[in-house]
């Protein structure tokens, strides 16, 4: 009988190898798809790295979801995102990192503000984690964070493999 750990290794290892692939297939069609999306004939080089550094980051993001599959939440979540991503192009949301209420007192009105607690915070930073309960969003936390370290771990092989 394998021991958990031994599963999880092998869950690990065929997560990494599945983004991989995808990533690799991201690059490669990013890479036909030509100068179209801001290369060398850019009249402003800065503006072309930043177009090829976000459609690069959305691909990995994009890898990273769909090698998890719709098991985990944020995997769904960022998935969702992605998918309506075109949809909302040029929309931007801005989210408060202090939420306000409001109290009227005698034809006043007096802003009271709270600090989010580290859960809020939390909340944030996971794809998902605004509908999520404290366990919940532990769990899916601590997956999310392995999957973005196999990201990190796959990109920089990569990186060194074209540095060779």
């Amino acid at each position: 009988m394998a021991s958990k750990h031994t599963i999880a290794t092998r869950h690990a290892q065929g997560i990494r190898a599945r983004f991989a692939s995808r990533f690799l297939r991201s690059l490669l069609r990013l890479r036909r798809s030509g100068n179209r999306f801001g290369g060398s004939q850019s009249n402003d080089e800065g503006i072309g790295k930043r177009i090829r550094t976000d459609r690069i980051k959305i691909a990995a993001y994009a890898a990273m979801a769909r090698a998890v599959g719709p098991r985990r939440s944020w995997s769904r979540a960022l998935l969702f995102k992605l998918r309506n991503r075109a949809r909302i192009h040029g929309v931007s949301r801005k989210r408060c990192l202090v939420s306000e209420k409001k109290r009227v007192t005698r034809n006043k009105v007096v802003a009271i503000s709270r600090e989010p607690s580290r859960a809020d915070t939390l909340r944030k930073l996971v794809p998902g984690g605004d509908s999520m309960d404290t366990c919940v969003l532990l769990e899916e936390t601590a997956h999310y964070i392995k999957c973005l370290a196999t990201q990190v771990t796959v990109m920089q092989s990569i990186a060194d493999r074209l540095l060779l």
